[in-house]
């Protein structure tokens, strides 16, 4: 899931316990790149935090859980693929899959599912958890499939934020479903990019533009990027789901629960009881 940070660095920096020396603190700056700079940063930067991510989240995501945000909503609960019945037998991609809780979900409900994911290290905590999940290490602007070849796509916070262009990712889903088919992601609400990524009161406060498209980024001493995260308003991402030939069937935004206690990053109860968190784009080729 995304881990944009506007107030403060996304990295990680010195990891505890290693005895190495601390590493300087990227710098955080809104700046244009581009889709091999994105990409280079993207894989970079989950081959280093994978640890970290799935020690820090794991037990919120669930070995074989799917989850679609911070909230919690759970593809169980809210059948946004289909009802769970209909899942045996359909061919389904994950994109940006991490540790690949969510094909591994899948799997459970009869799906021949696939994970895919930029992040080798990622992948080897798929590896870690096991469970039979055939796994791709890929470029979601350049999916290694023949067209056609799966029946549903879907993504929880994966690939999508980390791309220059989305319509490249669109377009290679498109190609690679069934007509029929629907591609289901997340990704971070657009508006909370006009909000500090704070969980607390400092979090509720317009800090920036909403219509600000300039990427997150965050960069080395000599301005190479590690981390980098694109910003799309609500219109420009129905845009981008039609250009990638795509209908749109129904925009969710998730309303955070009473269950939910939990912080991460700048998701918290008290920001998710009064502004959208996260958005998910329930999508058909037709």
């Amino acid at each position: 899931m995304s881990q944009y940070t506007e107030a403060g660095s996304a990295s990680a920096g010195t990891r505890a316990g290693t005895g190495a020396a601390p590493e300087p603190e990227p710098e955080a700056t809104r700046r244009d790149t581009d889709d091999a700079e994105s990409s280079r940063a993207s894989r970079g930067w989950w081959d280093r935090n994978a640890d970290d991510y799935q020690n820090e989240h794991g037990a919120f995501l669930g070995d074989d859980r799917f989850v679609w945000g911070p909230e919690g909503l759970d593809e169980a609960d809210a059948g946004l693929l289909g009802p769970a019945e209909s899942l045996k037998g359909l061919d389904v991609l994950e994109i940006g899959a991490g540790a690949a809780q969510c094909s591994r979900w899948l799997t459970g409900r009869g799906a021949r599912a696939v994970a895919l994911d930029l992040s080798h290290r990622q992948l080897q905590h798929a590896l870690r958890i096991g469970g039979g999940v055939p796994l791709v290490e890929g470029d979601a602007t350049a999916l290694p499939f023949r067209d056609g070849s799966f029946d549903l796509a879907c993504s929880a916070y994966g690939a999508i934020p980390f791309v220059a262009d989305p319509v490249r990712v669109f377009t290679e889903v498109h190609r690679v479903l069934r007509p029929g088919g629907r591609w289901v992601f997340s990704v971070t609400h657009p508006v909370r990019w006009a909000f500090p990524d704070e969980p607390g009161p400092e979090g509720l406060s317009v800090s920036a533009s909403y219509f600000d498209r300039t990427p997150y980024i965050e960069q080395d001493a000599e301005g190479r990027a590690v981390y980098v995260e694109h910003h799309r308003t609500v219109g420009d991402r129905v845009r981008d789901v039609v250009a990638g030939g795509f209908r749109l069937v129904d925009l969710v935004e998730p309303e955070w629960p009473a269950w939910n206690s939990q912080e991460w990053g700048g998701w918290s109860p008290l920001r998710g009881s009064l502004i959208p968190g996260t958005a998910i784009f329930v999508c058909v080729r037709d």
